[in-house]
């Protein structure tokens, strides 16, 4: 069981600030493709990969990120600072 995580408006088109997903995917990205899947909200936030992050267990990683041992995957917009 994995707890997927989402952050600004991730949260706002999904409707959810997080999820307990039983998966069989073994990327992020696979994860991901799992996600869309899941309604028409999911499919919609998941739609630019180019404006989401990702960080697996609280740090920063890619889409080809393994979740082998992963307890938590967090989905947000990237920062910005000033």
């Amino acid at each position: 069981m994995i707890e997927v995580l989402y952050f600004a408006w991730l949260r706002e088109r999904i409707g959810e600030r997080s999820e307990q997903i039983e998966t069989q995917a073994t990327t992020v990205a696979d994860l991901v493709e799992e996600l869309r899947g899941r309604s028409e909200a999911h499919a919609l936030a998941f739609s630019d990969m180019a404006s989401v992050r990702v960080a697996l267990d609280q740090e920063l990683t890619g889409m080809d990120a393994p979740l082998s041992g992963v307890r938590e995957v967090a989905f947000f917009p990237p920062m910005t600072g000033g």
